[in-house]
């Protein structure tokens, strides 16, 4: 995010939007008071979750050689391990020097941030994988010149990495919390699927209804990054495939608890209206390279896909304190309003965080610096704000882009679709007693972050976990029972082993608030 100078015209741009929408809705007065309430009993001593959902980066392109970095390079900030620091599964020895992939990995420096987008496409992913041997990234992902920012590699550009002097907040932040080497996508393919893994542990159930399903949906799983239909979202882009998901996510179990809740996302408030009165998402921002993209990305918002969670119009909240709440919203928010939110004393029980695009990490249009803007800011703000102490954040990503990554997780879920490829042409696995076919996973090796006083300290955890284990989090946490029809959150991981819950009452005041521009912690905290 930016400046709170920045940050400011934006808060004050949604309260007029929230005063224009409570003068044309007419609701009922909305009081303050009327959305206190005594926080709901949970299994942990966490009461609010926020999940901070980043795009396109495996693991070993931000963490191949964690905690180890190349320092002394000019304009690049040091980064210097705590001694102790433990190692990750990550790149050393042959996979440095002898690596199987046509081409080896090398370090990409913080002025090669800005990079193009390589292919992840369901199928061409698998292909990579070529059986578990992890060799065939180059040929079947790569994405190189002409066009390309690749620095002379060519398709060879997939298999570069970045270090601590460029992810240098993600890194501090794993040296005072906890991270995981063994998380993965639930499914392999981009985007949409990642998403909807997130909030539902579910692929599949789409319904196809406008353009081709090819390459996005196979045997009625999302494989690929169809928009949600025009009835669900007015600034979806209208020339895509689009479709609709049935069955739940977790903003039903939420709201049959009556929790509170909101998915958060840039570019969602509406900067004009079309003359039939549907809304005109338009922002836009331009990265350190100055290329400009639009801040709302229709497929990154899951939500969206569920006509009992959709807000098809992008209706902001009646008011500050209905924000979590059911209202005309429906939950689905731009990103200023956590911000405002949060300013007024107002944390819901589990926020999605979605940046506006150049901030998000998706090579392409945005990058590691641009996205470390937004990941430090967001989390200083929720360090100095009075829910801290009671707080978990969750830094997670929704694909890996296709970047390389030398390890495969376990096949969890099998399928035989011609969309498979991981162990022969047309499949994944055999198949065989798989309810759902089209969600062959696990997929790429992931980062994952947890942040939080209640976060185990430089620790790395090992344990398989997958992008519905923070589902699962969210479940166990306040007790909603599960999702159902064959979801992943009944099999994902946990994540318990990456807190320690012991440590209540400790004294959390010295936290790593950290600069935005260069990753580092700021003197005197």
């Amino acid at each position: 995010m930016k400046s709170q100078a920045e940050i400011r015209p934006a808060v004050m741009r949604l309260c007029a939007w929230l005063s224009i929408a409570a003068i044309a809705a007419a609701p009922v007065p909305v009081r303050a008071d009327d959305h206190k309430a005594t926080p709901a009993a949970t299994a942990t001593p966490i009461q609010h979750v926020v999940v901070v959902f980043q795009e396109n980066v495996s693991f070993d392109h931000y963490f191949a050689t964690y905690p180890n970095a190349v320092n002394g390079a000019p304009g690049e900030p040091e980064f210097t391990p705590a001694p102790g620091s433990p190692s990750v599964n990550g790149l050393s020895g042959p996979l440095l020097t002898d690596n199987p992939n046509s081409q080896p990995p090398f370090r990409l420096t913080r002025a090669q941030a800005v990079t193009c987008d390589q292919d992840h496409s369901y199928t061409d992913e698998q292909r990579a994988f070529n059986h578990g041997l992890m060799d065939q990234f180059v040929e079947t992902v790569g994405v190189g010149a002409p066009g390309c920012p690749d620095f002379g590699h060519g398709k060879g550009l997939v298999m570069g990495y970045y270090d601590g002097n460029t992810t240098t907040a993600l890194w501090n932040y794993a040296q005072h919390f906890a991270m995981s080497d063994n998380s993965y996508g639930t499914t392999f393919g981009p985007s949409t699927p990642g998403a909807l893994n997130l909030v539902a542990g579910q692929t599949h159930g789409a319904t196809l209804t406008q353009g081709s399903a090819t390459g996005n949906v196979a045997a009625g799983s999302v494989i690929g990054d169809p928009r949600p239909s025009l009835a669900l979202d007015d600034c979806t882009i209208r020339t895509a495939s689009q479709i609709t998901m049935t069955g739940q996510n977790v903003g039903d179990l939420l709201n049959a608890k009556g929790l509170t809740w909101g998915w958060f996302q840039g570019g969602f408030q509406p900067t004009s209206h079309n003359p039939d009165g549907t809304a005109v998402c338009a922002a836009a921002h331009a990265n350190i390279a100055g290329a400009s993209t639009a801040d709302y990305i229709p497929h990154h918002e899951p939500f969206q896909y569920f006509p009992q969670t959709a807000n098809p119009h992008h209706l902001p909240p009646v008011s500050l304190a209905a924000i979590g709440h059911t209202d005309q919203a429906n939950h689905q928010y731009d990103i200023a309003a956590f911000f405002a939110a949060l300013s007024a004393g107002n944390l819901p029980a589990v926020s999605y965080l979605k940046a506006p695009a150049f901030e998000d990490g998706h090579a392409g249009y945005s990058d590691p610096i641009d996205e470390q803007t937004f990941l430090v800011n967001t989390i200083n703000a929720l360090m100095k704000s009075p829910f801290w102490k009671s707080t978990a954040i969750f830094i997670a990503y929704d694909d890996s882009d296709g970047w390389y990554d030398h390890q495969m997780g376990p096949i969890v879920n099998q399928s035989t679709t011609p969309a498979d490829f991981l162990t022969g042409a047309g499949t994944c696995g055999n198949g065989a007693a798989f309810p759902f076919q089209g969600r062959c996973g696990y997929g790429p090796r992931l980062p994952l972050l947890v942040i939080s006083p209640f976060a185990r300290t430089n620790f790395v955890d090992h344990n398989v976990s997958d992008q519905s284990s923070i589902l699962r989090f969210i479940e166990d946490n306040w007790d909603l029972g599960r999702i159902g029809n064959s979801s992943t959150d009944a099999i994902a991981g946990s994540l318990l082993t990456m807190f320690d819950f012991s440590r209540e009452g400790e004294d959390h005041n010295n936290l790593p608030i950290l600069d935005p521009a260069t990753g580092v912690p700021i003197h005197g905290h």
